[in-house]
């Protein structure tokens, strides 16, 4: 006898008008009534959808049920090509081992807890130097603009070796990439582009390398061209816009959040690490972890996920599951269960650059409190536009004045 399934629906997107922190309602019914829930997505293809934090956790984990090869999947979300396709050169995403482990480890080393803290006094000074452009600039700015896009875009550009008068080029080539709905044509000319101007960045480090890890990469005879450019765009692009977002996104829900930004205010050191994982739990940017395949027949929750069959983990909804997270709707910068969320995916596609994220995010948000201690927004909170059309949930600009 077939199962009966329920009808299948979009992937939410839309949040509730009011609540730009929290993740589309309809997501918070699902994990109640259908956690595990089929969906169509946007190219028309069937999939499920998971909701739950030990499913959302259990799937990310477990690549030898779930591949991520990209000839198996399609996107969620429109961000990756709305078409099955294999891996390029070098990007990882669409990978599973061994292929998967052989690019990873060329990266590993270069973005260690240790090797990032020592980068600290570097974003140190980046912030300071922001600071003082904002103060020079004086009330009202776009913090997006002014202080939260150039921070990690100058941090990633000296990392990599990549000239920041470039920044215009590959911010406007990454936006493009993580617009939900692109078409494959779309995402392919901006996806090319950038691939290009990596490449010939790559190609003049191979001939004359500096201090940076597009060199490193380049240097190595172990890998090709095609692949240094792949790992290095993939760095250029993840390294500046999830971590500008939540420096952005943190900012205005700490001053949403009076008493959390009062309690942060009394003990920036002694609290800011934890708020960090807070913030990152709580406002999940990255709406949807990139979808997996079936590679066998396998129950989840009493559905059969047949082989072949997507399945998509909503990262903002298993970090909102009140079964792992006491009060998960509530902001709570001494909550001890920060961070077990999965704002920087699980598995062997966890973040890379979550570290020199957490370093940039504990740097620059102490920074900006403590230099504009009477910091507040210069629009009503209703009014901020946020991005919704994004991989990266964010904002498209906050304007603040001190």
């Amino acid at each position: 006898m077939s199962e009966t399934l329920p009808e299948r629906r979009s992937i939410p997107i839309q949040r509730a008008k009011g609540c730009p922190f929290d993740p589309p309602p309809e997501l918070k019914e699902l994990r109640e009534k259908e956690p595990v829930c089929p969906v169509t997505m946007p190219d028309g293809t069937d999939g499920w959808l998971l909701t739950g934090y030990d499913d959302v956790y259990a799937t990310l984990r477990n690549h030898e049920t779930f591949s991520s090869r990209g000839e198996l999947r399609t996107s969620a979300i429109g961000t990756m090509l709305s078409a099955r396709r294999p891996a390029g050169p070098g990007n990882m995403n669409p990978m599973d081992p061994p292929d998967h482990t052989r690019l990873r480890r060329k990266l590993q080393g270069k973005f260690t807890t240790k090797r990032v803290a020592q980068l600290a006094d570097a974003v140190t000074r980046i912030v300071d130097q922001r600071l003082d452009e904002m103060e020079r600039v004086g009330p009202p700015v776009d913090l997006v603009e002014t202080y939260a896009l150039p921070i990690p875009s100058l941090v990633i550009c000296e990392l990599l070796g990549v000239p920041y008068g470039d920044h215009a080029e590959f911010q406007s080539r990454s936006a493009a990439l993580l617009k939900m709905g692109s078409t494959a044509e779309e995402y392919a000319s901006a996806n090319q582009e950038l691939l290009d101007f990596v490449h010939e960045l790559a190609r003049h480090k191979r001939a004359q390398p500096t201090d940076d890890i597009l060199s490193e990469l380049a240097q190595d005879e172990e890998l090709s061209l095609e692949e240094t450019a792949a790992l290095g765009m993939s760095l250029l692009v993840a390294g500046h816009e999830t971590t500008a977002t939540m420096i952005t996104l943190s900012t205005f829900a700490l001053l949403q959040h009076p008493d959390q930004l009062a309690l942060l205010r009394e003990d920036p050191a002694g609290r800011i690490d934890n708020a960090v994982e807070e913030l990152l739990r709580y406002l999940t940017i990255p709406q949807y972890g990139l979808e997996r395949a079936a590679l066998e027949d396998v129950e989840v929750r009493g559905r059969q996920i047949k082989k072949g069959d997507v399945v998509i983990p909503a990262l903002f909804a298993a970090n909102r599951d009140p079964e792992r997270f006491e009060d998960p709707d509530t902001l709570d910068i001494g909550r001890r269960s920060a961070n077990a969320h999965l704002a920087f995916s699980f598995g062997i596609h966890q973040c890379l650059g979550q570290q020199l994220a957490r370093v940039e995010l504990r740097i620059a948000i102490p920074a900006l409190l403590e230099r504009f201690p009477t910091l507040r927004l210069d629009a009503p909170a209703d009014e901020i536009e946020m991005r919704t059309n994004s991989f990266v949930y964010g904002v498209t600009a906050l304007p603040v004045a001190w």
